[in-house]
This record gives structure tokens, sequence and C-alpha cells, in this order.
């Protein structure tokens, strides 16, 4: 996750976090990319059911529920877990979580237990009664998948009318005062909404938007030649970026935050350096505390049974099962070859990753995609768009 807005237009500096000794527990939510501990924002894939059918969804989601989801009692005894091992984010996810009846019940047994609770929706079924209950119980932030304006994203979502309805729970939810934001999947069927989306955030007074690329998981699997190619993923970064910077000298300053692609970082650095930006350097610092990839480390999965993965889109290996042993038991045990390899990565890439400059900052990027493309999940990401010569130059103090 790289806060575009945070760093390009200097929004936070690095002394913001040092200031809580980057410790997960103590740093706002705005800051818990950097923090030093890397305790894990978990997202639990509540339920497989789902009232749209999206095609990129990275979770087989269908329009059933899994025979063996977690019950509530299950799901409450996750949360104790996930609150003693020191968890600072608990992401309610699935398929679609609101077609769980339990779901207020435990985002509200989440926050008593000290958990910052966070629900990813397709939005389409908040109501402004359901708005106004979520925000009794203490919710922080309601994040909305939208791929496009009406058109397009309702092509993705496969039913017509989902743009309309999901705009719909975005005002009850900014009605009710929740903190509301937008998530868009980057590919080649969209990538000509970009633009429309910052309209949109402008126009209809959305604070956030994360930008998502591509990951090949899932349904999304079958999407990889829908990949934007390098140079058209440096465009539209740059775009993305150009953006940002337009509203904030506007005065109409938005989070943006691209996610999934830690190139990113680098990227974003090396045009400051180009721009001759004197916060450059700061810049270089918060993206070394950020520290890129974290899957199994900063961030972690639990899906609807109960296996544990090392992010979302990696449910293809489980860990363990949250039924049988506690989430930190399983995160902990290094007696698992691949967690314990996931907890340093860095050590393990293979290709230009491992002589790359920016190791350290993009933390190997995704094993994900290397998997499914090359068979061979510490090969390079395909989906690092930085060239050679990036990779080799120096970092610029």
């Amino acid at each position: 996750m790289i806060g575009i807005s945070k760093l390009y237009c200097g929004t936070i500096e690095p002394s913001d976090a040092l200031r809580y000794g980057r410790k997960s527990s103590h740093l706002p939510s705005h800051l818990l990319q950097f923090s030093e501990d890397k305790k894990p924002v978990v997202v639990w894939n509540v339920t497989r059911r789902c009232n749209l059918r999206c095609i990129h969804c990275y979770a087989h989601a269908d329009s059933g529920p899994a025979p063996n989801e977690l019950s509530t009692s299950e799901g409450k005894a996750l949360i104790d877990s996930l609150s003693e091992f020191g968890c600072p984010v608990i992401l309610f996810s699935g398929g679609e979580p609101f077609l769980r009846d339990d779901l207020l019940e435990l985002t509200a047994y989440a926050v008593e237990k000290g958990l910052r609770a966070v629900i990813s929706t397709n939005g389409t079924l908040i109501t402004p009664k359901l708005a106004s209950e979520m925000k009794s119980i203490g919710l922080s932030y309601v994040g909305v998948s939208l791929d496009g304006m009406e058109v397009v994203n309702d092509r993705f979502r496969g039913v017509r009318g989902a743009f309309g309805r999901a705009m719909e729970g975005i005002s009850a939810c900014k009605e009710a005062g929740i903190k509301v934001g937008l998530r868009f999947t980057i590919n080649r069927r969209n990538v000509s909404e970009v633009p429309a989306m910052f309209d949109l955030i402008e126009e209809r007074d959305i604070p956030r938007i994360c930008f998502y690329h591509l990951v090949y998981a899932g349904r999304g699997s079958s999407l990889v030649e829908e990949a934007l190619s390098h140079e058209e993923t440096r465009r539209t970064v740059d775009l993305i970026i150009d953006k940002t910077a337009e509203l904030h000298r506007i005065g109409k300053s938005k989070e943006v935050l691209t996610v999934d692609n830690h190139a990113d970082g680098p990227y974003l650095y090396l045009r400051m350096v180009r721009e001759g930006s004197p916060r450059a350097p700061q810049v270089l610092e918060l993206l070394e505390m950020n520290g890129g990839n974290n899957s199994g480390r900063g961030i972690g999965c639990v899906s609807w049974d109960g296996s544990v993965h090392a992010d979302q889109f990696w449910r293809h290996y489980s860990f363990g099962n949250v039924r049988e042993r506690s989430f930190g038991e399983i995160w902990t045990d290094l007696s698992n070859p691949l967690m314990r390899m996931l907890k340093d990565k860095r050590r393990y890439v293979k290709g230009r990753c491992a002589t790359c400059r920016w190791l350290n900052i993009c933390g190997g990027n995704f094993r994900v995609r290397a998997e499914v493309v090359t068979g061979d999940l510490w090969a390079p990401d395909p989906a690092c768009y930085l060239t050679d010569d990036e990779i080799k130059q120096a970092p610029i103090p």
C-alpha cells in the first residue's frame, strides 16, 4: 500500500510515525503502514456468499454460503485471538459481508475488543438504517468496490444497477458520518475510467480512494491477459499522481493510495528526484518504514472456513485453521517453511529482484503473481514495471 497523497503531496513526515514509536498499537490508522512491529492487519472473509458476480473476484464468491463457514461463536473466538495477538485492524470481507446476519454483532464485538473494524463491501446492501447502526457501534471505515462508472462497473459486477445501489450505500454512510472510500481494481477493461473516478470523489466529496493493481487469483486468474503492460502501468501511476496533486493544489485533498504493486514506491520516489522535490529524502525514509509487500508478515487472511493464509489472494495454501489453533500460534509457527521464508522473503527472491536496489522498499512485491505466471513463487513479480536501469541506479539521498 503506497500512500500517494501522503508521500507526493507531503501530508505526513517521518516524524509523524516516529512520534508514536512506530508501534501498531499506538499508531493512528493513517500511519499504520509505517509500523515497525508489522503486527498483521487481518482480512477475514466472513462468507463466500455474494449478491454480485464480479469477473475478477479473488474469492470465487458464489450465490450461496459455504457449508463450513465459521459460526458466530467461532468468529468471536477468532476476534479474541486477534486481539490477544495485538492485531491492530480486522477487515471484514467476503463474498459480500453484509449477507451475514451477524455481521454487525461481530463488528461490534471486534470494537469492544479494541480492534479497528473495517468493512470491505460492494455497497449495494447498505441502507440509511444499516449505516446508522454501523456508526453507533464505532465502525472505523467502509471501503466500497467500484470498477468504473455505471456501464463499466455493472459489466464487471455482473448485475445491472449495481453502480446505482453502491452509490446509494456510499451516500448513506456519508449521511451517517462514517468514513467511506472507493476501491478500484485497475485492468485494461477499465483503466480509461481512472479520470472519472477522480471526478467522482471530487463531486461526491468522497475522502478516500484505493487503486488496486490486478492480482491473478480466484476468478482474476483468468484475467492475466487483462493486466496492464509495464508502459501502461507507468502511464496510469503517473496519471494517478497527477490527479492527486491537482486536487491537492485546488484545496480538495483526498487520500489516494495504490495497492498490490510495491514498485509504485520507488517509481514515485524517482519521479520526485527528477522533479527536484526537496521532500524526496523524507519520502525515501517513509518508504523504508513501509517495507513493501507484507504477505505473511504485516497482513494475513482468515477464510470463511477458518483457514489462515498469507494474504487474501493466497488461499490455495493454508498454514492451519483457527478452529484447531489460535491465529497467533499459527502466525508465529516458523516450523512451516513457507511461513518462515515469508517473514524475510528478501533472502529468497530470485532474478532481478534479488539484486534490486529497492528490495528493502518493495519487499519483493507479490509472490502470488510470480507463482501464477512462472510456477516459481520466488521468481520476479511479472508486474514490476521498473526498468533494469532504475533498479540498478544508486538511491539518491
